[in-house]
């Protein structure tokens, strides 16, 4: 038996970065738009550069089909929270089609990036900052 696929039937992934959390939904549409938290991407990422880097994944896509991008991200600062943004798409596109893994791989857009700040340890200023020395 065949699964009908619904109009309104969505992709859904999850991208990380440091401690953002992006839960992503990809959904088959007339044009492409990118919503984050319910707000649109331009309102929601203030500087073009994290624009660019949130929908790097859709530009990279050899798909022609257009995509609605809805996410929910928590967590992290504004640059992990696009990063995590533009692995959650990258992991949505591949879930659809896997003939663009191999592109988005070599892009390192499905790489999540695991690298987080170092917590302090007691006796130390910072995390491996030691107070300074002295001889008496």
């Amino acid at each position: 038996m065949e699964k009908t696929k619904s109009k309104n039937e969505y992709i859904e992934a999850v991208g990380r970065r440091k401690t953002a959390v992006a839960r992503v939904r990809l959904t088959p549409s007339a044009k492409t738009e990118v919503s984050v938290n319910g707000e649109h991407a331009s309102g929601y990422f203030k500087t073009d550069t994290l624009r660019t880097v949130a929908e790097e994944a859709l530009k990279a896509s050899t798909l022609e089909q257009k995509w609605s991008v809805s996410a929910k991200i928590t967590g992290g600062g504004a640059n992990a929270q696009a990063e995590a943004l533009r692995h959650g798409i990258a992991r949505a596109l591949v879930a659809f089609d896997h003939a663009e893994r191999p592109k988005l791989k070599k892009l390192g857009y499905l790489k999540r990036d695991p690298r987080k700040k170092e917590r302090k340890k007691f006796g130390l200023k910072k995390a491996r900052k030691a107070p300074t020395w002295s001889k008496r």
